[in-house]
């Protein structure tokens, strides 16, 4: 697909009057859709070859941008932040949005990449652990006849160096691919999403972290009930404790209190980027 030129914040000067109705969640712009609306959104823009990158947000991306400029800006900068976790569906309903549900990562990426198989889309996953990427690919390839994969790379845990980096943009740029899946982790794909949409011709890029854990096979998935519960939480903890244990304990507090300050009308978030 041909490429189109980019305006200042790495979208199409058209794009933003196409998107969904957003609410301010303590400074995140999140978007009202469900997961079937945001498939058929993204699949119009790919197919109009409209260069979009896309935040799917839970609790930690929010507190995340709370912390941090650059992440808050990487969100901004986004051309749909779709609603990942129940706390913000529930926040979202509670305001008054009707049609709201969650977009979950691990959906996302079966629900999309079934509405584009029969586009013939090309997929490339960037991300996770070395062989995660391949056997992600491998399990999308077997579950869809029509699939195509354009590639897959598993970078290394530390910073790329500049050369390497730019090898990384070539190895995708050539791939041809539409559609990068990019599984990195919140906040540090959204980063990379931001920095590298310019840079990059496929006009898709996702970032699904742990979705390339579960659909690999690397890691196991919480009962729909627990998803639906808003207890996921509650199952990765369980799976993950030392490294998911401390950001519950200080996501969750941060989180309640801002926005709470934010109900009272005791601070304003403002979700305009900054220049």
């Amino acid at each position: 697909m041909e490429a189109k030129p980019l305006n200042d914040n790495g979208a199409l000067p058209s794009a933003r009057s196409k998107l969904l109705p957003k609410t301010n969640i303590v400074g995140v712009p999140v978007h009202s859709t469900n997961l079937s609306d945001a498939v058929e959104l993204l699949a119009v823009r790919l197919m109009q070859a409209e260069r979009t990158y896309v935040c799917l947000c839970n609790v930690h991306g929010v507190v995340s941008c709370l912390r941090n400029k650059t992440i808050r800006t990487a969100y901004l900068k986004a051309d749909l932040i779709t609603p990942d976790g129940m706390p913000l569906v529930w926040i979202m309903k509670s305001r008054g949005l009707a049609g709201v549900g969650r977009v979950y990562g691990p959906d996302l990426v079966i629900a999309l990449c079934e509405r584009l198989q029969r586009e013939g889309s090309s997929h490339f996953f960037y991300g996770g652990a070395p062989g995660v990427p391949e056997r992600l690919a491998a399990s999308l390839e077997k579950r869809f006849n029509n699939f195509r994969v354009a590639g897959a790379y598993s970078p290394p845990y530390r910073p790329l160096t500049a050369a390497e980096d730019c090898d990384v943009i070539r190895r995708i740029n050539d791939s041809g691919a539409d559609v990068v899946w990019v599984g990195l982790g919140a906040p540090k794909q959204e980063l990379w999403m931001l920095e590298h949409r310019a840079a990059l011709a496929a006009p898709l890029l996702l970032g699904v972290g742990y979705a390339f854990d579960v659909h690999s096979g690397d890691k196991p998935q919480a009962p729909v009930w627990m998803q639906r519960a808003g207890l996921e939480w509650v199952f990765r903890v369980s799976h993950e404790p030392l490294r998911l244990w401390p950001r519950i304990l200080v996501d969750g507090p941060l989180f309640l209190s801002a926005l709470v300050a934010q109900g009272l009308g005791l601070k304003r978030f403002s979700i305009e980027p900054r220049a």
